[in-house]
Formats: C-alpha cells, sequence, structure tokens
C-alpha cells in the first residue's frame, strides 16, 4: 500500500508539472519528516553531489560541447562527411550518421549532437529532396548518438547511481553506438531508394574533397585524443572532459571561430544545464535514501525476483517500463528514480550491471526522440519550425530501430562487454 501511494504521488506530482527536481525532494523530505527520520540528510546529499569528482565531468563536456556550438563546427563536420558519401544513396542522410557520430564523440549531449548538426543538415537535405518526416526523424535520431557514443553525460549519471566505473561504460558503449549508427545508415539507403527516390546526391570534387578533410581533421583528431586518452589510461573520463574543454577552446580561438560574447553565452548555457542536472540530481538522490530507508526497492525486487525468474523476461519488462515513462519523463530522471528500484534485482539476478546500463542507455535514447518531453524533438522544432506530429511520424521507424538494437544486444552481450572487459 505505501509503495502504491507513493508511486501515486509522484506521477501526480510530474502530471502537475512541478520541476522533477523539487517534486522528487519534496516527496523525500516529506517520507523522511512522516518517518520520523532527520531531515539533515538533505543538505548532506545535496553537498555529496556538489562534491563529487565523477560528476565533475558533467560542466567540463557540456562546456565543450557549447563552444564547439557556438562555434558553428557542425558545418566543418557535415560537409566533411558529405563531401565522402554524398553521391552514394542517402548520401546526406548518411553524412548526417556519420557526423552526429563523430560529435557525440566529444560532445557527451544529445540536445547539443542534434542542435549543432541539424543546423547545418536539415537545411541541406530539404533542398536535395529529402522528405521532411524522413529529414526531421533521421536528425532527432541522430542526436541521440550523443549519449550512447562516449563520451555520455547520462553513462556518468549512471556509474554515479550505482558505482560502476564510468570508464567501462564508456568503452561499453563504443561497439552498441557504431552498431546503432549503421542500423540508421543501412535504414536510410533503403528508404531513399524505395521510397525518397527523388534525392538529388551531392558529388564532390576530389579538390573539394581535400578541403573540407583538412576542415574536419582537427575534430576528428580532438574525438581520438579524448577516445584514446581515456582508452590508454591515460586519464580518468573526468580529466578527459577537462582536456577536452581546453582542445575545443584552443582550437576555436585560434581559428576565430568564436567571439568573447559567443564565450560567455556558452559559459551561461553550461552554468544553467549544469545546475539543472546536479539539482535533479540531489532531488533524485533525497528521494532514492527515503524509499530505501522505507525498504521499498527491496520490496519491489523482492516482488520482481518472485514473479518473474527469467532474465529476459526481466530485460523485457524493464525495457516495456522504460517505454513508457519514457513518454513522460527525460533520461535523467529515468536514471535516477528507477535505477534504485531495479539495482536490488539485477544483483539478484546476476546481471552485469555494465551491459545493462547500455540497454538503459538505448532504452532511454528513446525518451529523447518520443514527444511530448522528448527534448530533442523540441530542437528540431525550433530549427525546422516542425510541429511536434511531423518530427513524432518521423521518429517512428527510428525507435524501432533502437528498440530492434537493444534485442540484438541482448543475443550478443559481447556488442557491449567485448571492449571493456575482453579487449
Amino acid at each position: 500500500m505505501t509503495v502504491a501511494l507513493i508511486l501515486f504521488l509522484l506521477f501526480f506530482i510530474l502530471f502537475l508539472g512541478v520541476p522533477i527536481a523539487f517534486g522528487l525532494g519534496t516527496i523525500g523530505l516529506g517520507l523522511m519528516i512522516f518517518g520520523d527520520i532527520s531531515p539533515l540528510m538533505v543538505p548532506q546529499t545535496f553537498y555529496s553531489v556538489a562534491d563529487n569528482f565523477i560528476l565533475l565531468a558533467v560542466p567540463m563536456f557540456l562546456m565543450m560541447s557549447n563552444i564547439l556550438l557556438k562555434a558553428g563546427v557542425g558545418e566543418d563536420l557535415f560537409k566533411f562527411a558529405q563531401s565522402w558519401v554524398g553521391n552514394f544513396p542517402g548520401g546526406l542522410a548518411i553524412a548526417t550518421i556519420v557526423s552526429c557520430s563523430i560529435f557525440a564523440a566529444i560532445s557527451g549531449s544529445s540536445v547539443a549532437t542534434a542542435a549543432t548538426i541539424s543546423t547545418v543538415a536539415f537545411p541541406a537535405m530539404i533542398s536535395r529532396g529529402y522528405h521532411r518526416n524522413f529529414t526531421l526523424g533521421i536528425l532527432a535520431a541522430g542526436g541521440t548518438l550523443g549519449i550512447l557514443i562516449p563520451p555520455s553525460i547520462p553513462m556518468i549519471v549512471y556509474a554515479f547511481v550505482v558505482e560502476e566505473s564510468v570508464l567501462s561504460m564508456f568503452l561499453a558503449g563504443i561497439g552498441p553506438g557504431i552498431v546503432l549508427a549503421l542500423f540508421f545508415i543501412i535504414f536510410s539507403i533503403i528508404y531513399v531508394k524505395f521510397f525518397n527516390k527523388e534525392v538529388v546526391n551531392v558529388k564532390s570534387t576530389l579538390e573539394e574533397k581535400i578541403k573540407y578533410t583538412k576542415k574536419g581533421l582537427p575534430i576528428l583528431l580532438m574525438a581520438f585524443i579524448m577516445l584514446g586518452g581515456i582508452y590508454a589510461g591515460i586519464y580518468t573520463p573526468t580529466e578527459a572532459g577537462g582536456i577536452g574543454f581546453l582542445i575545443s577552446f584552443i582550437y576555436v580561438v585560434a581559428k576565430k571561430r568564436l567571439s568573447f560574447k559567443g564565450f560567455i553565452e556558452a559559459g551561461l548555457e553550461t552554468m544553467k544545464t549544469t545546475v539543472t542536472i546536479f539539482i535533479i540530481i540531489a532531488g533524485a538522490k533525497i528521494f532514492g535514501k527515503a524509499i530505501s530507508l522505507y525498504r521499498i526497492p527491496q520490496e519491489l525486487s523482492s516482488f520482481i525476483v518472485t514473479n518473474i525468474n527469467e532474465q529476459g523476461l526481466f530485460i523485457l519488462v524493464v525495457c516495456i517500463t522504460l517505454l513508457i515513462l519514457g513518454f513522460i519523463m527525460e533520461t535523467l530522471s529515468l536514471i535516477l528514480i528507477m535505477m534504485p528500484i531495479f539495482s536490488i534485482s539485477i544483483a539478484a539476478m546476476n546481471i552485469d550491471l555494465i551491459w545493462f546500463g547500455i540497454i538503459f542507455t538505448l532504452m532511454i535514447e528513446c525518451a529523447l526522440i518520443t514527444p511530448p518531453v522528448g527534448l530533442n524533438i523540441y530542437v528540431l522544432q525550433a530549427i525546422g519550425k516542425a510541429k511536434m506530429s511531423e518530427i513524432a511520424k518521423g521518429v517512428i521507424p527510428f525507435v524501432i530501430i533502437m528498440l530492434f538494437t537493444v534485442f540484438v544486444i541482448y543475443l550478443f552481450p559481447d556488442l557491449a562487454l567485448y571492449i571493456p572487459f575482453k579487449l
């Protein structure tokens, strides 16, 4: 009864439109007071979130992606990819996915990836005859690669919550990220070849390829330095965020791509987003501590283990739950609310937390492109001046592809586990 009441209060507050951080924090504080538990845990929780080395990576990656966004790096990336694959069937669509994949490898943010690439790719694809719904869909979906291909802010938060290695999470995301990008590319080629035949391909001369490759190479080098350094053990993922910020800052200043005003704007955007993320994490931690003291995760876990004793069925239930909740909650909230509930069941079923984290990340990717709270949808609405219904229609096949990728990773766990543990 207590579990049902708390869940009802939680979703009631969310449906009222109360900011998730304050909703979670208020319920957590109320449970503490009602259960005669010292509310001093609240300020201690806020302090523990702010004073955390792992989470220090969040503002670093955000600042780096905001600097690159303000500097218009997306144009260099897109033209570089377009010059090499633009003459293939669905060339601009392929260039979009390739550009998103590369930017994802340096940004850590889905929204930043979608915004950076869409600004350039949307008008280019529309002018070349790509269907509007398909264009909106592939740009929204391409942005989701920002949280699967490392570095990834949601992966950092997931590792923080389950107390696992951020490095292992990052390395585990490489294989599935490449597989998902390939699935997007294959679908794009098939779609253009059979349903969007009026598309005009872009052919580039050798001189243009050389020109745009020179512009794209610094971004590729940036991604190599960050991921290569993490993989080689030269620096931690948190330190990689600081190194990435420094490299991106030097690059845009040397190329005179960022004004002082743009730098200040990037800093303010980073500050706002960082504060929002940290407050959400703090509110969720308060809520998590409160429900743990009421033994709610343990009771739910016991119920799950008693009624679901097969690993595949458990994963299916988790995926359905996340898919439904993704319509009303954003990515970080899904991690912070659901993982304390799932974690005990995961341990009882001997499920690898890193492998589960990749499946979890893929499922919350769907939340980024499903209305009404999908953040990538709002980015595309602003850039493409599109209706939500247009984007929703365009993302349906990509959501299906993501779900299929989850199934593939379930069948072949080494797609996620080979690089971090066997390579």
